[in-house]
């Protein structure tokens, strides 16, 4: 079959942009929202976790979903569901903002999953390299909803983002439509009595556990990145131009490293890719506390490399291992276990700064990184196709 253009790679990426634009446009302006009704920082951590904790049990179902039903259909279902429930913020009372972001979960979680899907199904032979395009593009979510959210908010107010991620979500389900159809498509019986457990399966697989990890563990180094390099940063009494610059040299790097990090994968040993991905975040973090200045820019543009070069292979290596037909499920797998080291990366290392400081954070979250590369080396790590 002749390859899709490259309308159809970037239709995807934009897909998956609307995610990463809507969770963070939103997230990075909580502060304001939690000024206009009262709310605690609490409750800021909690409407930030229920867009993941949304993810984190719906993907796999909407991965079986996409596997049975097909995989353009389901997203373009997701599309609508997220830019509906964008809009309903403008409509509701905003103390259910709580019900608006999990809203919002479901439908990124069903957009996610089956573009990252379709990825794997137009490019087999070129995975990596695509999987590098896809996840920058989406990627820039996360480095222009901050730029975006406060220029919206300064000259609007909070509940114009909404109607931003709505209108974003609208463009993408209109380019959506024009993608071809999946490669193949899949027939299953609805009265099969093992349905629900095909659901389930690919969480069972022992030969992708050692990759499901490997996920757990970069979503961790993420969260540590993006979420507590700002606050040691600040720790350092830096002004807010020092700030952005840093904080903006590992964000940067982790989206450009990844069309190169795909592009190795696919002309080199994938596992030794992610092997030095994950060597470089896990020193780089360590680094961190130990360093200021240009150096901590240099080990944020580091740690940045290493879990954006993880970010795109790993996603390649388990779209590799999928079983006929289990696409989209086994990604669904995957995109749980994300959303999981999402969730409790952030709270564990918090929970251990607060107790012994930032510098122990970083160093035990290093150290975890480089303990997961001996994960990857065993039996079990090694890749292949199903």
């Amino acid at each position: 079959m002749r390859t899709p253009s490259q309308f159809t790679l970037f239709t995807l990426g934009f897909v998956a942009f609307v995610t990463s634009f809507g969770a963070h446009v939103v997230a990075v302006n909580l502060p304001v929202y939690a000024q206009q009704v009262g709310a605690g920082l609490a409750i800021i951590g909690l409407l930030i976790a229920i867009y993941d904790f949304a993810e984190l049990f719906a993907k796999p179902v909407f991965g079986w979903l996409a596997d049975r039903r097909g995989m353009k259909t389901t997203m373009l279902i997701g599309l609508a569901a997220f830019s509906a429930a964008s809009l309903l913020y403008l409509f509701v009372p905003p103390k259910l903002l709580l019900l608006v972001r999990f809203l919002q979960g479901l439908g990124a979680a069903a957009l996610s999953i089956t573009s990252a899907a379709l990825v794997a199904d137009y490019y087999p032979e070129s995975r990596g390299q695509a999987f590098g395009i896809y996840n920058a593009i989406k990627g820039a979510g996360y480095v222009l909803s901050p730029i975006i959210g406060g220029a919206i908010v300064w000259k609007s107010n909070f509940s114009m983002v909404f109607v931003a991620s709505s209108a974003i979500g609208v463009v993408a389900l209109l380019l959506a439509l024009l993608l071809p159809r999946e490669t193949s498509k899949h027939e299953f019986d609805d009265d099969d009595e093992s349905s629900i457990k095909q659901m389930f399966a690919a969480f069972s697989r022992r030969d992708l556990m050692p990759w499901y990890l490997v996920i757990v563990i970069n979503m961790f180094m993420v969260g540590i990145l993006f979420g507590f390099l700002p606050v040691y940063v600040h720790a350092l009494g830096y002004n807010q131009l020092m700030n952005g610059l840093i904080i903006g040299a590992a964000t940067s790097s982790y989206l450009l490293v990844q069309p190169l990090a795909g592009r190795m994968a696919d002309r080199f040993d994938p596992t030794r890719v992610i092997m030095s991905g994950l060597l470089l975040s896990s020193v780089g973090i360590i680094l961190v506390p130990f360093t200021t200045g240009i150096g901590l820019v240099f080990v944020a543009v580091m740690g940045g490399s290493g879990v954006g070069t993880v970010w795109t292979n790993s996603d390649a290596i388990v779209s590799n291992m999928a079983q006929q037909g289990r696409m989209a499920a086994t990604l669904g797998a995957a995109g749980s276990f994300k959303e999981l080291g999402d969730m409790l990366g952030p709270l564990l290392i918090g929970a251990l700064s607060q107790a012994l400081g930032l510098r122990v954070g970083f160093i035990t979250c290093g150290v975890l990184g480089l303990f997961s590369i001996a994960l990857v080396r065993t039996p079990g790590g090694r890749t292949g196709t199903a």
